[in-house]
This record gives structure tokens, sequence and C-alpha cells, in this order.
């Protein structure tokens, strides 16, 4: 039997949709050349003469120096951050205190009653306090009983709501496998994605998600204690300090194999949009927000099934309170991963601040105790976290297999606390395939221009339109495929800001090196939202906007007819 063909698929360069004349470029650089060249044009007209020239021309050279791409961004990127970072200081936005009833009712006391100062300080106060973190804004739940899927309702400002709930899966890959485990289980989830981006699914957003942390040895510590022998009275001395000796045995046994190591936990998110489709499948089983859990619940077991037929092993669908737990030991670590005894699904943040580069979270230790004043209490402890993300087009162009983001999940080099995301924007083949052959017509004939007026070819030049020929072979028709919009993120956690700057540069060097990611795109100035992209809750992919023909399919496809059976 012959060996199978190594499953290698083409990543990088992928730059999104074309603009109207060709090229990439931003719609900023795009607008302030529009704006300058056509004032030039009217000022020229209306007799201004060589001033409007000059000004235009001034104006075209500094858009073009400020929105230049360089390895740390553009210019304009810069400021804009910078000018963020300030507007959030002024505001008071930059912290975040969770809601409690008894202190918001005297902060509105205080406005009411108090002097100038205490008003102005009552009102900084609330400002903080808020009911959801930054990366979690807009989020409450549809379902947060015990015992049931957690579905979580988002309605982020500026953005579709949409209902999502997360599963807890074990894997496609444990222990030894053969390549041709490792084919199969690429092409399965391949369709569970396919089945999903067909325009009648419901599903629209799939986030996978990886928390890489220290192993708990909590479970092999019960191990111990409940097999080793209870102390008797009549034992020697000898006998007594043999019995320490092995506890101290098994100790070091334990503190050994989990010293540097790391293990994974594995996630799959899906969304659904609240769209006019999702209500309109709704109300075939009834009205109200009844008739919502219904369907989902529908929904959850057909996810469930095709995550099981994708290979994902143990697949489960997590309860409010263990989606919520999950979010809060991402904030600090020290909370157990599947507490949830104490979670409250309404609580899902802890308080803390930001930096320029940090996220910065304060909390206790709850499973260590200190003796003070009062009796033994917890520790104070302190998170550090850093987001950033992982765009196509700063992706070296190659050809990957399925573990190309190993050294990310388990290198050696990297010892530290992460969530590595990636979202996943499903789009319908039709649409994907009409972008994909526009962008390969206009790439070509800019190519081609180049080439008839003796201008060297740009290697992006050339790099686009590879990437876009590839998606459009990929699309073609009888393959079954389906496009994707996607982005990653990788949110890193320390407990000292030098230990987050060197896990910052380690991050950087691994990404570079193992696997060919040129630029990571620090979330600088707001990295309190930016943690919200790595939490299981679909959060940070904006999808791109629909064609014009898409919209008008879109519309000519109308709503389900209401004696229809589905």
């Amino acid at each position: 039997m012959s060996n199978p063909e190594p499953y290698v698929r083409y990543l990088g360069g992928e730059t999104g949709h074309r603009g109207f004349f060709g090229g990439t470029a931003s719609k900023t650089r795009v607008f302030l050349l529009a704006v300058f060249i056509g004032g030039g044009m009217v000022g020229m007209v209306m007799g201004l003469g060589l001033p409007a020239l000059i000004v235009a021309v001034t104006g075209v050279g500094i858009t073009m120096l400020t929105t230049a791409r360089t390895h740390r961004g553009t210019v304009l990127e810069r400021r804009r951050k910078r000018a963020r970072a300030r507007a959030r200081r002024r505001l008071g936005t930059d912290e975040f205190v969770p809601y409690e009833v008894g202190a918001w009712d005297q902060l509105q006391e205080a406005i009411n009653q108090g002097s100038k100062e205490e008003m102005r300080a009552a009102e900084r106060a609330m400002v903080k306090m808020r009911a959801n973190p930054d990366g979690s804004d807009g989020m409450g739940w549809l379902q947060y009983a015990s015992n049931m899927p957690g579905i979580a309702w988002h309605a982020p400002i500026g953005e579709q709501p949409y209902l999502s709930v997360a599963f807890s899966v074990s894997g496609q890959l444990r222990g030894m496998e053969t390549a041709a485990a490792l084919t199969r289980a690429a092409n399965a989830w391949g369709k569970f994605l396919a089945r999903r981006a067909a325009p009648s699914s419901l599903i629209r957003d799939v986030q996978t998600l990886t928390r890489v942390l220290p192993p708990d040895s909590a479970r092999q510590q019960l191990w111990v204690k409940t097999r080793l022998e209870s102390v008797h009275e009549d034992w020697t001395a000898a006998q007594r300090d043999s019995f320490e000796a092995q506890k101290l045995s098994y100790d070091e046994v334990i503190r050994k194999s989990s010293a540097d190591a790391m293990v994974q936990r594995h996630y799959v998110v899906v969304s659904w949009p609240l769209d006019q489709q999702f209500t309109d499948a709704a109300a075939k089983f009834g009205l109200g927000r009844d008739a919502w859990r219904v369907l989902m619940a529908d929904q959850i077991r057909a996810t469930e099934r095709g995550l099981d037929d994708a290979k994902m092993g143990d697949v489960r669908a997590l309860t409010a309170k263990q989606t919520t737990a999950l979010m809060l030991h991402q904030q600090n670590p020290h909370l157990p991963i599947d507490l949830t005894r104490t979670v409250d699904p309404l609580r899902a943040g802890l308080r803390s601040h930001d930096e320029f580069s940090a996220h910065v979270v304060e909390d206790v230790d709850p499973t260590s105790l200190i003796m003070g004043e009062d009796g033994p209490v917890s520790p104070p402890v302190t998170w550090w976290h850093r987001t950033a993300a992982i765009h196509g087009e700063n992706l070296a162009v190659a050809g990957r297999s399925p573990l190309w983001c190993l050294d990310l999940l388990i290198g050696r080099e990297l010892t530290f606390v992460r969530s590595v995301s990636f979202h996943l924007h499903l789009v319908p083949a039709g649409q994907a395939k009409a972008k994909a052959r526009a962008d390969v017509v206009r790439d070509l004939a800019g190519v081609m221009a180049d080439q008839q007026k003796g201008r060297l070819v740009s290697d992006d030049s050339t790099t686009r339109m590879s990437a876009a020929q590839r998606r459009s072979a990929d699309l073609a028709a009888g393959s079954h495929h389906h496009g994707v919009d996607w982005i990653g993120f990788i949110t890193i956690s320390a407990p000292t800001r030098d230990d987050l700057a060197q896990a910052s540069r380690q991050l950087e060097e691994a990404c570079a090196t193992g696997l060919g990611i040129e630029r990571l795109d620090w979330q600088d100035s707001f990295q309190s939202a930016a943690s919200g992209t790595t939490w299981p809750i679909g959060r940070g992919l904006r999808p791109a906007a629909p064609t014009m023909a898409s919209r008008a399919i879109n519309r000519l496809a109308g709503r389900t007819e209401k004696e229809a059976l589905s």
C-alpha cells in the first residue's frame, strides 16, 4: 500500500478583497489621496493656481509617508494608538471595576447630595464601574441554568447581535498518530466547516481556542494521599522517618514531572447571528425566546454530532458557569479552570486596569493561604496580559501541514501561560468564488500592465495574484469547498511586567522562526478589549462586507414562507 500524500495547504498572502482600482491600500490612504487630489483640481479650476497645487502635492506626499507600511505599522496607526491611550486615560475607561449594587447606590447618592469634589470623584468612579469588562462588552445569557448548555447572547455596540456556545473538545490527535490519521482528521475538520458555510446554515462564525497552562497536580496529590499508609502510634522513630521520607519523595516526583511542563485545553466556539434567517427558523418552534431556546437546543445537538464526525474526541457543550470559569481563569490563571462552584455567570470580569501594552488584572490566589491579622487569607496576585493579532498578509506564503502551529502550542521555548485562538467567518461558495475571480482579474491586469510598460513587477503583486489564483482553484465547481475569512490572536500572561516583556520577545522570535509569521500586530492601547478575542465568546473578527451582487441575491431570496415546514 502506497503512503498517502502529505496534507499541505498554502497559507499567507491573503490581503482581502481588492479595491475598485486594484491593490490593497488602506481605506484611509485612498480617502486622503482622493481629498487632496480632488481639492487640488477644484482649486486649480477656481483660479487659486500654484498655492492650490502646492497644498495638494504636499498633502499627497504626507499621506504616502504616514500610511506606508513598515514592520512596526504605519506612522498614522502609531499616532492613532497613542491618541486612543490618552483619551482612555482622560475619560477613565482604562480601568474596570465590577458592578456592585451597593457601591453604585453610594456613588449615585454622592452625585446627588455631595460636594463638587465628591461629585467629580463619584463620576470618575462610575465610569470605571461596569457590568462587563471591555473584552465582553454587551454580553448576556439566553440560557444559563445548571446542567444545561450555556447560550451567551451578545449585543456589542456597532455590531450585529449573535448567540454563541462553547464546546470542550479533547482534540483530534492523542498520542502517536500516523500521517494517514492526520490527513483524515484534517479532511474531517474541513468537511465540518464546509457543511456549515452553506447559505441555508444558521452558523456563520467558528472559533478554535487552545489554552496552554501548567499542569494541575491536584489529582496526583490526591492519588498519593489516598494510597499512603496512615501513621500508627506504635511506629518507631525509624519508621516515622521512613514515612516522612516517602512523602518527600512523592512530592519531589510530582514537582519534577510538572516542572517546565505545559498542557493544552481545547475548545470550539460556534456563533449564530441573530438575523432574519434565524428568527424565521425559530418562528417554526413557537413564539418568543422559548422558541429561540428550542431551536438552539437542536443546533447544539447537531454541532456536537458534527464535532464528533470531525474526530474532535470527547465533545461537551459548556454550561454558563463553565464558560465563565474559563474566562475568569484566563484573567487570573491562579483560579482553577474547572472551579465552577463559586462562579456567577453574570460576573465575568475581575478588577483590572490598562497600560499602553498590557492588561493588568488584580485578584487573589484562592488555592493558597497566608496568615493575616484576622486569620488565614488568600494572598493578592497580579497578572499582566498582552494580545497580538495574526493577519494573513503578515504570514509568509508557504505550504503548511495541519501541524504548522505546533511550535506555538507545545514549543519548549515558550514556557509562559498563553491562549491561542483562530476566528473563522464562513463564506458561502458563491460569494467567495465571485470575490476570488474579481481579485484574480484585477491582480493579473495590474501585472500585465506593468510588464507592457516595462516596469519591474513587484513581489507584492505576484504574491497577491498567486494567493487569489489558489483561492479560485480551491473553489472550482465540484470541489464542494466554501470560503472563509480568518484572523488569529495570541494572549500571553505573566506575573510581572518584566516577565511579560521577556515573553513578548520569546513569542515574536518563535513566530518568526518556526511559524513564518513576519509580524505580530500587538493590540496596544486597548489591551483589555483585545483580551476578549481569546475568550470563548466569539469576539475578534469583523467579516468583510458582502458585495452588491450578494446583497441583491439575498434580497431576492426573501424570507421563508410561513406555511412551509422548514
